[in-house]
């Protein structure tokens, strides 16, 4: 939820919001209802894009129902598909703070 509540704020710097779960698109559209976000609820089932980022929680083996849960992360990506920044954490818990990475974005401007 915290991309939603900082979404005008990266918009209003140009930069488009969107996130990525392992869940499935059907999981993912209905989230997208219940808590009406308005950017891409993206899916990755088999954690192919969790695992080229690097984040991927290789705690659970392939097959497994929680294969493809990745770390939490936020990259920031330039229209060329460069990743400029990585904010990647190991927990659930910890989180890098919103008003951390809107500050990085004003100053990579």
């Amino acid at each position: 939820m915290q991309l939603q509540n900082a979404k005008k704020q990266f918009a209003d710097l140009g930069v488009n919001v969107a996130a990525m779960t392992y869940d499935s698109v059907e999981s993912n559209a209905a989230f997208v209802r219940q808590y009406k976000l308005d950017y891409p609820l993206l899916s990755d089932p088999e954690g192919r894009t969790a695992l080229a980022f690097g984040i991927l929680n290789e705690d659970y083996p392939k097959g497994h129902r929680a294969y493809g849960v990745p770390h939490p992360g936020i990259f920031f990506v330039n229209r060329d598909g460069v990743v400029l920044a990585k904010f990647a954490e190991e927990s659930i818990r910890d989180r890098t703070e919103i008003e951390d990475i809107l500050l990085f974005v004003k100053r990579a401007l």
